[in-house]
C-alpha cells in the first residue's frame, strides 16, 4: 500500500514549476528577452504578446532597470553564504572567500594606482603644454 506524503494538490504549482523555471531563466537573460518574447507572442498569436506585455508591467519588468538584478545577485549570494552542513567544505569555501576578497581588494587599490598615476601623467601633459603656450606667447 502507497501513501501520498504529498499535500499539495497541484505539485506542478509549486515554487519550482515552469512558469518559475521559465521566468528565472528570462530574467537571467535580461529586458532584451522578455521583449523579443513579448514581440514573438504577438507575431505567433496575439494574446500571447498582449499576455506578456501585461505581465511584464504588472512585475514591473517593462520599467525597472537594475533594481531587480541587483535583488537576483543579492539571492545568489545568500545562497554561496548559506551552510551545506559539510565541515570541511564550509571551512574550504570560507577560506575561498576571503582569500578572493583579498585579491579583490589587491586588485582594486592596483586599479586606484593605476588610475592615480594616469591622471598624474594627463595632469603634468596639461601643465607641460600650458607653460609652452605661454612660453611661445611670451616670445611673440
Amino acid at each position: 500500500m502507497t501513501t501520498m506524503t504529498d499535500t499539495t494538490p497541484f505539485p506542478s504549482r509549486t515554487r519550482d514549476g515552469w512558469f518559475t523555471r521559465t521566468e528565472d531563466w528570462m530574467d537571467a537573460r535580461g529586458k532584451p528577452a522578455w521583449i523579443a518574447a513579448m514581440v514573438l507572442g504577438f507575431i505567433f498569436f496575439w494574446p500571447v504578446g498582449l499576455a506578456l506585455l501585461g505581465y511584464m508591467i504588472w512585475s514591473k519588468r517593462m520599467f525597472s532597470s537594475s533594481s531587480r538584478n541587483y535583488s537576483n545577485k543579492f539571492q545568489r549570494n545568500m545562497a554561496i553564504s548559506r551552510p551545506t552542513g559539510n565541515t570541511a567544505f564550509d571551512a574550504y569555501k570560507a577560506d575561498t572567500l576571503k582569500r578572493l576578497e583579498e585579491e579583490q581588494g589587491n586588485f582594486e587599490s592596483f586599479l586606484e594606482r593605476l588610475r592615480a598615476a594616469k591622471d598624474k601623467s594627463e595632469f603634468d601633459a596639461f601643465m607641460d603644454e600650458r607653460a609652452t603656450r605661454k612660453d611661445n606667447t611670451a616670445e611673440a
